[in-house]
């Protein structure tokens, strides 16, 4: 398993040797360290944490930091881990950059998708809407919910109005179109869920499709 935390820059487009043009997603992956193995014996299973995007020191609480110096690694914003049966191959302070991946390669994109606070069933949920016209009161309106006499009650999981976004989404199956190892970025085909600046985690695809 492959496993990168990088931070979303934005979307552009870049142009083949033919002209034709692929809208790609930016994410700048800074060096993710090693700052600690997780194995059976001590936790339970084997896993490696990271961390990423280096913070002033007065940024981080006392559990935080005694965790990084514990490690040795200087201070960073972001920890995340990873499962791998292959523990034993890293070392603390290890450094994984993006030529982990390669070009051609398809991963798996995680992120937080961006938040849109409290909608409607219309734009949360693609309902249709009523008759603008000839004394018609219902508009966008959710209307009956409670299924006639029977059952007489609104049934758990009803779509309704509510929050919308901000909330873990996974885009699986993006092809890696170019890597720039000087700059630290990965270019992947399509779109990447969560804001401008925001973490994403890069890991190989589970679930490969023509």
């Amino acid at each position: 398993m492959k496993y990168l935390v990088g931070k979303k820059i934005g979307m552009t487009q870049i142009f083949d040797e033919e002209g034709i043009v692929t809208p790609v997603s930016v994410i700048e992956v800074e060096p993710n360290v090693v700052v600690q193995k997780k194995t059976i014996e001590s936790d339970g299973y084997n896993a490696i944490q990271v961390a990423t995007q280096e913070v002033k020191e007065r940024r981080l609480n006392k559990p935080e930091k005694g965790h990084l110096d514990k490690a040795g690694v200087g201070y960073r914003k972001h920890l995340s881990e990873f499962r791998t049966d292959d523990v034993e191959s890293y070392n603390l302070g290890d450094e994984i950059k993006v030529d982990l991946f390669e070009v051609g390669e398809h991963v798996d994109v995680v992120g937080t998708s961006k938040g849109k606070g409290t909608a409607g069933i219309i734009k949360r949920h693609n309902f249709g809407r009523g008759r603008e016209t000839h004394g018609s009161k219902f508009h966008r309106m959710p209307g009956g919910m409670g299924a006639a006499s029977y059952p007489g009650k609104v049934w758990k999981n009803h779509r309704m109005a509510g929050k919308m976004g901000n909330e873990r989404v996974t885009v699986q199956n993006l092809e890696i179109v170019r890597i720039d190892t000087d700059k630290n970025l990965i270019l992947v085909k399509g779109a990447i869920p969560g804001p401008k600046k925001g973490t994403v985690r890069i890991k190989s695809t589970v679930k490969m499709t023509k």
